[in-house]
């Protein structure tokens, strides 16, 4: 399926998103709808591109949204960086601004007149009758509802033809009554009067209320920009220009001209422009806003470098080897938008909510107006009519939106500066949960870079050996092939092509090299093709008590000797599994070596449950046998020979490569191969979480508490307005608390 990311303008609450989900939803071969109130940006899959867009523009339009086609709409969004959510010119924000500044000048001497109108002193003042002063306020206030508050009506007379209610339904409700009510009594005081005083207006109650829901808006719209700064930062890592060698000269081209192949100059202190290998030079390079190391790599012919990384302190050329959406920086980019265009599965219960929550805080507010009409005396109607108002203004769903997607805008991007990338919301909620995690060995606990530490050779030449074994090894891509073929280099040795090649996996290799039959693999791989080792058990035996991987050689049916493979440990593998026992969660470590070397390195790092001589397509099972106990279970692999355990497991945790971050198998991807960043990726997911659950606390609680308040005539609407107001600010500023926030 075609996935699509669009801009959405015009939502307000979390009543919105529920709304433009079923529009789009709604037709036929549109699945899996997302809308991010956050971000205002909605995904959404397409079954085939027959599907016309602008159809689905024009029925969200009429419901007074508006969804932006623009010309990268038919890209695939796994393959165009498309949107940037901090636009220089911020037409919304310009115009809210407008509108509240000129409701704040009207509003202050309308609010000042009608509160300081009933004292002496004042009356003594001002020398406008009664009468005079609610025509003034009338003039007023006017402008505030129909000029800065049009938004509100103009939304809210969509919905009503459409019979669907949303948080700029309850303000235009809300305030409309107030103002409605009180220019009947300036103008007609009679029909709302039953006695010789002049009956009380509500002016300041619509002017004061929009005015505050408007700096609301301002406040909110500031802190959600604010939460989305993590991809602009991504964005501006990447220079505007690159020196390109073109005729042995330098020239400077736009960062939108580079080809694949160009040769590109880099000099002390600038950005590296795209991804690329290095050819001439070396130095050392800041890849902190990449992989969250804050210790700069050193950098040498055939390193490769990632764009938007800093070159410190020495020059070099390298060679373009990604541009445009293929390189790193890319990638990271467009998982750190799919997780925030993504919710967890604790935001479907707020869906549900906000999806009755309108409808509902209306009727409550009918029933307030009718209570009130019925028990409260002499001024029952303006008693009424201010509660009523009330409980529309402190019920505003605002909160209850930003709650979810503003936490895990904040969560993804603290993620990625920290080298940490969430595939989506549903993986960030379920990592706070894990309580076993699955490792493998090659590339993940150790450094994956192994090599032959010592050779020994039965009636063969140690050359001969590397010789035959080196040529067959070169055709397999396994980190202990690779070993092999790398000492052979070492010594200079030329290989040849085999003229046969069988890969066995998880056990070895057979072919024909030169016209000789040669087996390399495990001892198990020497008893099925009948190859005695006897001659060389005691050389095995050694070995393998000293914690070595071993690799058998047969040839021509008889042993020829055994290669000793040796692969580090991570710096910080004893440490991140120890961090991970403190947080009660236990560690497995599976790997296809031997059993005492095996043991060897699980006792190193601190792990006491550990399997050998597993297959690769084994792996998933293991998965399977945890789970099956109940446990929540991360697989932490490479991304390719352990792809079926990361798809099987509760969170699959990618290692990633550096040049190859987006693997498609895993949920969370670490950029860096510290394995301490597993430990930074569940402390974030429980920190998010934590923060989700604050926000959608503080949303709920104002409206449980306070419409109570409301309908029983303990809340005035226009603390109301300021308290709606403050509970969407309250709940964004917690969410940008997950930026200072150690993981």
């Amino acid at each position: 399926m075609k996935q699509i990311n669009l801009p959405v303008e015009g939502m307000t609450c979390a009543s919105c998103v529920t709304r433009v989900e079923k529009i789009i939803g709604g037709f036929e071969g549109v699945n899996n709808v997302s809308v991010n109130l956050a971000t205002e940006h909605v995904t959404f899959e397409l079954e085939h591109d027959n599907i016309n867009l602008d159809s689905i523009a024009k029925a969200v339009e009429d419901y007074g949204y508006k969804l932006k086609l623009n010309s990268d709409t038919q890209k695939d969004f796994k393959q165009a960086i498309h949107v940037n959510p901090l636009p220089e010119k911020d037409e919304y924000y310009d115009q809210i601004k407008k509108d509240f500044f000129l409701a704040l000048i009207l509003t202050l001497p309308v609010f000042i007149v009608s509160m300081l109108i009933d004292y002496s002193f004042f009356q003594n003042m001002w020398s406008f009758s009664a009468d005079t002063t609610h025509k003034i306020l009338l003039i007023l206030t006017t402008p505030i509802i129909f000029i800065s508050g049009k938004r509100f009506y103009k939304i809210f007379w969509i919905n009503l033809k459409h019979f669907s209610f949303e948080m700029n339904s309850l303000v235009a409700i809300g305030t409309g009554a107030a103002y409605g009510y009180s220019v009947i009594a300036t103008l007609f005081p009679e029909l709302v009067s039953f006695h010789r005083e002049l009956p009380h207006v509500y002016f300041e109650t619509a002017g004061v209320i929009i005015t505050l829901i408007l700096m609301g808006k301002l406040l909110e719209h500031g802190a959600k920009q604010k939460t989305n700064s993590a991809i602009k930062k991504l964005i501006e890592l990447r220079p505007k220009t690159a020196n390109v060698l073109i005729n042995n000269k330098e020239t400077v081209v736009n960062i939108s001209d580079l080809k694949v192949g160009n040769i590109v100059v880099i000099k002390p202190g600038e950005k590296i422009p795209t991804d690329g290998i290095i050819i001439r030079g070396s130095s050392s390079v800041d890849e902190s806003m990449i992989t969250g190391e804050s210790l700069p790599v050193e950098k040498i012919i055939y390193s490769k470098v990632i764009g938007g990384t800093i070159n410190k302190n020495g020059s070099f050329n390298f060679k373009v080897t990604g541009i445009g959406d293929n390189t790193v920086l890319a990638q990271i980019i467009r998982l750190v938008e799919q997780a925030q265009s993504s919710k967890p599965p604790i935001q479907k219960l707020v869906d549900k909510i906000s999806s009755v929550f309108v409808p509902v805080v209306i009727i409550i507010a009918l029933i307030t107006f009718l209570v009130w009409i019925f028990i409260g005396g002499h001024n029952s109607f303006s008693q009424a009519l201010v509660n009523f108002v009330a409980v529309l203004i402190i019920a505003c769903p605002c909160a209850l939106g930003l709650a979810t997607p503003t936490a895990i805008i904040v969560g993804s991007g603290l993620g990625a500066s920290n080298g940490i990338l969430i595939r989506n919301g549903e993986s960030l909620e379920l990592a706070q949960n894990i309580s076993t995690i699955i490792f493998d060995k090659t590339g993940t606990i150790t450094e994956g870079k192994p090599f032959v530490s010592e050779i020994v050779v039965n009636n063969i030449s140690e050359d001969e050996l590397i010789y035959l074994s080196a040529s067959l090894e070169s055709k397999s891509e396994h980190p202990l092939a690779l070993a092999i073929v790398e000492k052979a280099k070492s010594k200079n040795i030329s290989l040849l092509q085999p003229e046969s090649f069988q890969n066995l996996s998880g056990f070895g290799l057979t072919g024909m090299v030169n016209n000789r039959s040669v087996i390399i693999g495990s001892l198990n791989l020497m008893s099925e093709y009948s190859i005695k080792t006897n001659a060389m058990n005691e050389h095995y035996d050694k070995l393998i008590e000293n914690g070595k991987t071993i690799v058998f050689v047969g040839v021509d049916g008889e042993l020829k000797g055994l290669i000793s493979i040796e692969d580090k440990l991570k710096v910080t593998s004893a440490e991140a599994i120890k961090e991970l026992h403190k947080m009660k969660i236990k560690t497995v470590m599976l790997t296809g070596d031997n059993s005492k070397t095996s043991k060897l390195i699980a006792d190193k790092v601190g792990i006491t449950d550990f399997r050998s001589e597993v297959l690769p397509n084994e792996k998933a099972d293991y998965v399977k046998e945890y789970q099956t106990k109940g446990e929540v279970v991360a697989m932490v692999g490479d991304g390719i020979n352990d792809s079926p355990a990361l798809a099987q497991a509760d969170v699959g945790i990618a290692i990633g490569t550096g040049t190859d971050v987006a693997i498609e198998t895993a949920q969370i991807t670490l950029v860096q191969g510290n394995l301490l960043a597993v430990v930074k990726a569940i402390n974030l997911s429980r920190q998010t979480i934590k923060t989700i659950k604050q926000n959608l606390f503080w949303a709920f609680i104002y409206n449980t508490v306070l419409i109570p308040l409301a309908a029983i005539g303990m809340l005035n609407p226009m603390i109301g307005a300021f308290a709606m107001s403050l509970s969407s600010v309250s709940v964004v500023s917690n969410s940008l608390r997950l930026k200072r926030a150690k993981i």
